[in-house]
């Protein structure tokens, strides 16, 4: 095969980014063991439920449950699937017949990813998306008129995939347990920067029930290395099914056969980088943030300020699409900004490159054209 992967250099776009090189060589030693059948490969077995030991530490639960899964979708998913089994448990104690059992619905923020979509078309559940405040976080009068006693889950952001913001975790948690519901936190690109924050945003400082934390975004794992973690185990009760012909008794993941490579890359990456090294690398993508921030707001766009690592700017349709033309790989959000995460790969010359080569197509966009006639 002749064909090269995509480099990095103008990728702009991306919430995965190069493994650290430890991530590397773990992925490759174990791609070909299955944490899938653990009676089989219990050295993957082993090192999955360090990753999960550590994955809680990051997210302020002594005690985790939880696997490493493909990424953000597939935990998503997953909390939706415990929270929808957990509400049916509740109603069949009712002693309702089939007919006389209510749809559980799922309450989110329309700044919830889009996998949520999926798990309600899947799992056949009610997605209920409320509208965020001015500063693109869950408005909680909203999520207040939404649940109701059918409520099988409320979900909290904790940053967004196109403002980076982080939803009031705490307050949404109280919401989920007035009426009953679990509560799900998606950290999945947020989970491996918001400790070196102020935030309030996971299980130490809300009554989280389950969360999506990736180390294949921020803490640079190799792909796919996603994590889910639940408060305790028995919420993983709800995913088991029996599995007779392996060794081991039970599974509850979503996917049966995985590769060890996501589990060995995460480790490694964590050990290499927990705490001190994914610090330094957070408070270097957050000074790129800013400083692009700046430079946007001084050449007269509106920028959403970057309280996480994320930029978000209201350049016109025609310079983005020049960029894009330039190689530049960025995307835009749902109401049309420009959107740009410094991720670890992104460098301050990079930056400093893009802004030079929006700065001439700007240039070449307002000058004249002078008519032969």
């Amino acid at each position: 095969m002749q064909v090269e992967p995509q480099t990095f250099d103008r990728v702009l776009s991306s919430m995965c980014t190069e493994p650290h090189p430890d991530a590397r060589a773990a992925a490759e030693r174990f791609l070909a063991t299955n944490p899938g059948d653990p009676g089989t490969y219990p050295a993957v077995t082993d090192l999955e439920e360090e990753a999960i030991s550590m994955l809680g530490e990051i997210a302020g639960l002594s005690d985790p449950a939880g696997y490493v899964a493909s990424g953000g979708t597939e935990a998503n998913i997953q909390a939706v699937r415990i929270a929808r089994d957990r509400f049916e448990s509740r109603t069949d104690s009712r002693a309702l017949d089939r007919t006389g059992n209510p749809t559980p619905n799922v309450v989110m923020p329309e700044s919830g990813h889009f996998s949520f979509q999926k798990a309600a078309n899947v799992l056949g559940v009610e997605l209920r998306i409320v509208p965020t405040d001015r500063d693109h976080r869950a408005d909680l009068e909203a999520v207040r008129h939404s649940v109701d006693e059918d409520t099988a889950l409320v979900v909290g952001v904790a940053g967004t995939t196109e403002y980076g913001r982080v939803d009031p975790i705490p307050e949404l948690g109280e919401i989920a347990r007035s009426v009953g519901a679990l509560f799900h936190v998606d950290a999945a690109w947020g989970g491996f920067v918001l400790p070196f924050t102020d935030d309030e945003w996971n299980f130490s400082h809300a009554p989280v029930d389950t969360m999506a934390i990736d180390p294949h975004k921020m803490g640079q794992a190799a792909v796919p290395a996603g994590g889910l973690l639940a408060r305790d185990e028995t919420l993983l009760d709800e995913l088991a099914i029996d599995t007779p012909y392996l060794e081991s008794t039970s599974q509850a993941t979503l996917t049966g056969t995985r590769s060890g490579a996501g589990v060995a890359s995460a480790v490694a990456a964590m050990e290499a980088l927990w705490p001190g090294g994914y610090q330094r690398q957070y408070a270097r993508s957050q000074r790129n943030a800013d400083w692009l921030a700046d430079a946007l707001v001084a050449r007269g766009f509106e920028v959403v300020d970057p309280t996480l690592p994320l930029v978000a700017a209201d350049v016109p349709v025609s310079t983005f699409d020049s960029l894009r033309r330039e190689g530049w790989r960025i995307s835009r959000t749902a109401t049309g900004e420009m959107r740009v995460v410094c991720m670890p790969h992104v460098t301050r010359s990079m930056l400093e490159s893009f802004v030079a080569d929006l700065d001439r197509l700007q240039c070449r966009a307002s000058v004249p054209v002078v008519s032969d006639d």
